[in-house]
């Protein structure tokens, strides 16, 4: 009887083991997207730690159980589950995802969440985004993706690291403002923008709140840019990928109405005085009798746009590798970029290259990443601009910056009259008379090649190694070491055969004339990072993960300089070293040549640690608690201990939420404080670790006192209470995706509150240094509102998608606790006003009795007599209060249309070309603008423009807002139309895919400013162009 009931029981065990057997099945197919196969998609089994990874050709096999769900997730494409039914053959095409990024959050120091979990403020820009766009940095392609990222672009200069870019607001009045940039987990220098090949990038990661930011310390006050390149994927085949870009530049249309020869000749003779003469020569005729209209009528005029700018080219080329063995991966890239700018002097040239390795043991418990980038780059710019393009504005002069002398130029000169191209025959022909309305002239030997170059050379190393090793399930621990190295070398001359240098020469009486300077900086910097982490999941529901970190950060910056006067006219040849004359004090003394140098050493340390915990997939929590140590302050001051706390609530894990159209909606809310520690602003692309390094010391300089006799003074009052400025920042937001993720987006509301600002405190005279000095004060707040939305507006139609993008955010920046108001310039500080408020007299229009301006005093009376007394905010202020972007994405069977669009309201400006050619004082050397011919006069006293012989029009530029501007603007920044080869035509060719496409860059602006663009509003600066570039994409 027992022989039989074992025998029962082994058919009943075998019956079920078969049948368990039977359940699980081989399922295998293909990935794709509508550009054909994608290797490298993460294929998960719901429910358990089962996943591979797609290969070379998108294929996939994997074992499953029939009934069961398989996860399909890949940076930059939506996330699809799919239900395993009878057949064993499934093919998945993904559809791209544009801006939200749907499987990992990066969330600072290579920590990652998934999207339902994360607690951040934080916006994904995937590749996308950012590949074949015509621009040298990859940070102009982000305009208008995210909430909360304003980017001002002051300068088009090709290779110019001149962009402006702050995250909700100014967190500073007198430090810097810049964000932090992290590259593949190494933090870097901004001037990186022009080093990193945009193709190299897999995602861009904005932070914005306090949780995600305060991990970096006082580093990241101003929110944290993370950016991710491309990596290798294990167990794939090689693949090649080769992309071409080509396109021109072409200056931007400005709306000032400049007069033409026939129209400023008319405002010439209107304004001439005394015995008829004009109050410029070339009104009058020989006899001196004032040109008739059939004389003014016969003059030609002169475009200057055609004559001062050129149509620039710009190509691109990218080559890039990538394998993946068991164990091994690799990316690889080389590239080349050659632009030409809209000034015929200016260009950039980048050649970069770039190899990313992966490797681990066989067991999984060593990882090694490193990461290598190299970049040289050679450009000219206009010889005013800085190395960097850091300057606020390049030199106003109008005989040296053409895009002020585009304005300036008498329309009715003849350009052949002299000989331009010779410095030393148009000297003889106008000698020192630039300035008589001889400038056009002038500008054309200075934008002859050779004549005033400016070079710079660039080499940029960036590169990281890092291991991670699994010490159980449990802990694990890494170990980064990153470096970052800017080496440049910038030579500018004014060459001796120039109509500048010969000039200068005759002027000063020199034998020799010239100059020509050389300054080399070297800026190293080299971050160590060491992690302990302990990641547990309990009882099915409790995860946990608990992380400590130590930080040591070395910088080092080195620079010298040499300028020489007086170079030899036979021999000298730029950036040679030849020619330079000796130094003779006793025949030549200003051939003395001037050398100087500096050297600045700096470091941080700092330690912090981080937990997370969630529940059930329904509630979260995160905390991080960081100390910085900085060598700015006295040691009482020197540690600053800043913190952060995060949590979230995901409704849609509620039973009442089962019924809903949601498919998720998550509650985040979050608390921190930073601090930062760069007192003092080091210009855009510069370093703030080095600016400011002595404001709680004495510093003591040397001069000349009574009778000739040397002596030192005190330079700088010490200020030994001095500390870090303190960050507050408050956030919630909503999360939320609906209809089936047909909808999706997220809004969030911060308040962010800059405490004990670097700023001028009152102390007595008596000190003998002034009545200011550096020190703690005041309040400054952002408060504002971000919105992010995505819609799918057609998703399951047959081979048509189209995707909607819509972002704003409203900031309002203000001054909340300022122990004393400070007037600088236009600007005003105090309790309640913007920041960058203009601070300016209210200009009204013209008086129809006198033709003079008139102005609102401060009793509210109409004047033309204004006083400093009369001054007031005007409640306008430089610093947009909406900024945002739109677009969208559509595909039909193949063919694309991308647009993206960026806006900015409520920003202002002063436009000093509008006050040049309204100003009636240089008629006769200046251009003007042809609204003049309408001045004011007896016979035309409703005029809105001010008579030309207006007694108080300088009292208008010093003090009124009468050219105080609207610069708010809708640009289309970049559509692109194209095409991906179907698959199908390339199955018996070796060439996996093929893209076409054509597109428009900065294209079209819709906006109030009179400019070339309401972007680069500073006077003389360079705008950027709007460019039209074709290109094909080729991988293999």
């Amino acid at each position: 009887m027992r022989s039989k009931f074992k025998w029962i029981l082994t058919c009943i065990l075998a019956f079920t083991l078969q049948l368990s057997f039977a359940q699980e099945k081989t399922v295998s197919g293909v990935v794709s997207d509508e550009s054909g196969a994608l290797p490298g998609v993460n294929i998960k089994v719901k429910g358990a730690k089962k996943g591979i990874q797609t290969d070379l050709d998108g294929k996939f096999s994997i074992s499953v159980n029939q009934g069961g769900e398989l996860e399909f997730s890949f940076v930059g494409y939506e996330t699809q589950v799919m239900k395993v039914g009878a057949s064993n053959k499934l093919n998945i095409k993904l559809q791209r995802g544009i801006i939200l990024e749907d499987v990992v959050v990066n969330t600072g120091y290579d920590r990652k969440s998934t999207k339902p979990k994360s607690v951040i403020a934080g916006t994904t820009i995937t590749s996308e985004t950012l590949k074949n766009r015509p621009n040298v940095s990859f940070i102009q392609s982000l305009q208008g993706n995210s909430p909360g990222l304003v980017i001002n672009t002051n300068s088009g200069s090709p290779g110019s690291a001149n962009i402006d870019v702050t995250i909700r607001g100014l967190g500073s009045i007198n430090s810097d403002t810049t964000p932090l940039y992290v590259i593949d987990g190494v933090p870097a220098n901004g001037v990186v923008f022009r080093s990193i090949n945009s193709s190299d990038i897999e995602s861009i990661t904005v932070l914005r709140d306090a949780i995600a930011t305060s991990i970096y310390g006082n580093r990241g006050a101003n929110g944290v840019i993370l950016v991710k390149t491309k990596t290798g994927k294990f167990d794939s085949k090689q693949s090649f990928s080769y992309s071409v870009t080509t396109g021109t530049n072409e200056l931007q249309e400005d709306h000032y109405g400049i007069a033409n020869s026939q129209q400023l000749l008319t405002i010439e003779r209107s304004a001439s005085t005394g015995a008829g003469f004009g109050a410029n020569p070339n009104v009058n005729n020989a006899d001196g009798v004032v040109l008739t209209d059939a004389q003014i009528n016969a003059f030609k005029s002169v475009d200057y746009r055609k004559v001062f700018f050129n149509v620039g080219t710009t190509t691109n080329h990218n080559l890039s590798f990538t394998f993946g063995g068991k164990n091994v991966s690799n990316f690889s890239s080389i590239s080349y970029m050659d632009q030409e700018g809209i000034v015929p002097t200016t260009n950039f040239k980048r050649f970069t290259f770039r190899t990313n390795t992966t490797a681990r043991t066989s067991d999984e418990k060593l990882v090694i990443n490193s990461s290598f980038t190299a970049a040289f780059s050679r450009r000219y710019q206009l010889v005013q601009e800085s190395n960097s393009g850091t300057t606020a504005s390049i030199n106003n002069n109008t005989i040296q910056n053409p895009l002020q002398g585009v304005f300036t130029a008498l329309p009715y000169l003849d350009l052949n009259q002299y000989d331009t191209a010779n410095g030393q025959n148009l000297f003889n022909q106008i000698g020192t008379n630039f300035n008589d309305g001889n400038s056009a002239y002038v500008l054309l030997n200075v934008l002859t090649p050779n004549n005033l170059p400016n070079r710079i050379n660039e080499l940029k190393i960036l590169g990281n190694i890092s291991a991670t090793y699994n010490i159980s399930k449990a802990f694990s621990f890494t170990s980064k070491l990153g470096i970052d190295l800017t080496s440049s070398e910038r030579t500018n001359a004014r060459a001796p055969w120039s109509y500048l240098a010969i000039a200068v020469r005759e002027t000063n009486g020199l034998t020799y004339g010239g100059l020509e300077q050389r300054v080399n900086s070297r800026d190293f910097s080299i971050t160590s990072i060491n992690s302990l982490t302990y990641t547990k999941k309990f009882k099915e529901k409790h995860s946990l993960d608990v992380s400590v970190f130590s930080e040591f950060a070395r910088y080092l910056l080195s620079s010298s300089a040499q300028r020489h006067n007086g170079l030899n006219l036979q021999t000298y040849a730029f950036g040679a070293g030849t020619g330079w004359m000796p130094n003779d004090n006793a025949n030549f003394p200003n051939n003395a040549p001037t050398v100087s140098g500096s050297q600045a050493i700096a470091g941080t340390f700092s330690y912090f640690g981080t937990i997370a915990y969630d529940f059930d997939s329904r509630f979260g929590f995160e905390g991080i608690v960081r100390r910085d140590a900085s060598y700015r302050f006295i040691d009482e001051y020197k540690w600053g201990t800043f913190w952060s706390i995060g949590a979230r609530w995901n409704i849609d894990k509620e039973d009442f939420m089962k019924n809903s159209p949601f498919s998720m909606l998550k509650l985040r809310f979050s608390y921190g404080t930073q601090g930062n520690q760069n007192l003092g602003y080091a210009g855009i692309g510069g370093n703030a670790i080095y600016t400011s390094n002595n404001l709680v010391r004495d510093l003591v300089a040397s001069g000349i006192g009574y009778d000739n006799n040397g002596g030192l003074f005190t330079s700088q009052i010490p200020n030994n209470t001095l500390q870090w400025e303190e960050q507050v920042m408050t956030n919630i937001g909503i999360d939320f995706e609906v209809f089936k993720n047909r909808l999706s987006g997220n809004i969030d509301v911060y308040r962010r509150q800059t405490n004990k600002l670097l700023n001028n405190i009152n102390i007595s005279a008596v000190v003998g240094n002034g009545t200011t000095m550096s020190g703690n004060n005041g309040t400054l707040r952002n408060d504002g509102i971000e919105l992010l939305l995505r819609y799918k507006l057609i998703k399951d139609a047959k081979n048509v998608k189209l995707t909607l993008n819509f972002n704003t955010t409203y900031n309002h920046g203000y001054y909340y606790d300022i122990e004393r108001t400070v007037v600088g310039g236009s600007e005003i500080r105090e309790n309640g006003a913007r920041i960058g408020e203009y601070y300016m007299v209210p200009y009204v229009g013209v008086n129809p009795a006198t033709g003079n301006l008139l102005f609102l005093d401060s009793k509210g009376s109409y004047t033309e007599s204004p006083t400093t007394n009369d001054l007031r905010r005007t409640g306008k202020s430089y610093a947009p209060a909406v900024t945002g972007g739109f677009g969208f994405n559509f595909d039909y069977s193949g063919f694309f249309v991308d647009a993206q669009f960026s806006y900015a309201y409520d920003v202002w400006a002063w436009d000093n070309n509008l006050n040049m050619l309204y100003n009636p004082a240089s008629i006769g050397q200046q251009n003007k603008s042809a609204d003049l011919l309408n001045a004011w006069s007896p016979t035309n006293t409703q005029s809105s423009v001010p008579s030309l012989f207006a007694n108080n029009y300088s009292l208008g530029t010093d003090l009124s807002d009468i050219f105080l501007r609207d610069a708010s603007f809708l640009r289309m920044k970049n559509v692109m139309l194209g095409y991906n080869v179907n698959p199908s035509f390339l199955a018996k060719t070796f060439i996996k895919s093929v893209k076409i496409f054509a597109q428009l860059e900065n294209y079209l602006t819709w906006t109030k400013w009179k400019g070339f663009d309401p972007e680069v509003t500073t006077w003389g600066n360079y705008p950027l162009p709007k460019t039209t570039s074709f290109g094909l994409n080729l991988e293999f």
